[in-house]
């Protein structure tokens, strides 16, 4: 999953090695955070969010193979 994360958000930013995603694995879900560049975070988030709900959506379709629900944290 953050593989996929990753070749997601890598082309829309300007600096791809300041991606750092970690993750936090509870009882009942998993929330993977996302943290980019300062000036990057607009470009992760879009206008009105739009991109950062497209990632989002993506993603949780992406788990729903596993028992746990999967969260997204843009940081």
């Amino acid at each position: 999953m953050k593989a996929l994360i990753e070749t997601i958000v890598t082309p829309l930013v300007d600096y791809p090695d300041d991606i750092e995603i970690t993750v936090n694995e509870e009882e009942h879900k998993i929330v993977y955070h996302l943290t980019v560049n300062p000036n990057d975070v607009g470009k992760v988030i879009g206008k009105n969010g739009r991109i950062a709900k497209a990632i989002r959506t993506v993603v949780y379709a992406a788990g729903t193979d596993s028992k746990k629900r999967i969260f997204l944290d843009i940081m």
